[in-house]
């Protein structure tokens, strides 16, 4: 079978299933939006989980996430693009994300999938805000996991539900990655950069991709 022919199924089942969910993303539901029979379907995955799980590999799992650069000469603006990225990327999964979510007690492999590239962008703001702490630019008995949990969950909440909440979040909508950072950066106790600003370049800048 032609590549072609499994990422227009692959594309055609997250559409289904992010309006329908596990049970309402039929194989013949899928098969009609991807202009093909069921038999070709079960020909390449060999069944509803096994499609709907390689869909999630290559719709999320399989998507680069943003990591944070060993570069602390900006704190505020190094976050700030980086929130940025993350938040365009959960955005683009939101409807994925909320379906595995709304049946991770059914499904949880699934909600641990479709969360994996969070989570490891998640692991790159640990490793930052301990580089800063190194650094001495933010509080040496830093209790990291709290500022971090509130930052990523308002971030998942934007990303998810702006749409439906759109006063629930800052305002406007692209001066919310600022503001977010802003905030952020006062939990962990950050200081004033010395003069001229320290910078550390040997981190990578590259993608990451959400699979560990």
């Amino acid at each position: 079978m032609s590549p072609e022919i499994e990422a227009r199924i692959l594309a055609a089942a997250a559409r289904v299933y992010a309006q329908y969910g596990f049970r309402g993303a039929t194989t013949r539901r899928i098969a009609s939006e991807a202009g093909v029979n069921e038999v070709t379907l079960f020909r390449i995955f060999g069944s509803k989980a096994k499609l709907l799980q390689a869909m999630l590999v290559s719709q999320v799992v399989s998507v680069a996430v943003p990591v944070l650069p060993a570069d602390v000469s900006d704190p505020h603006a190094v976050l700030t693009r980086w929130c940025a990225v993350l938040l365009h990327y959960l955005r683009g999964h939101a409807d994925l994300i909320r379906k595995t979510i709304a049946e991770a007690d059914e499904r949880p492999d699934a909600a641990l999938a479709a969360c994996e590239g969070p989570s490891a962008a998640a692991e790159s703001l640990v490793l930052y805000v301990e580089l800063l702490r190194d650094e001495g630019l933010a509080d040496a008995d830093l209790d990291v996991d709290t500022p971090i949990s509130m930052f990523m969950s308002a971030m998942f909440g934007d990303a998810l539900y702006r749409d439906i909440m759109p006063n629930a979040f800052p305002q406007p909508q692209g001066q919310a990655p600022s503001k977010y950072v802003q905030t952020f950066l006062r939990g962990v106790g950050l200081r004033a950069l010395p003069l001229p600003a320290r910078s550390r370049q040997t981190g990578g800048a590259g993608p990451r991709r959400g699979g560990r």
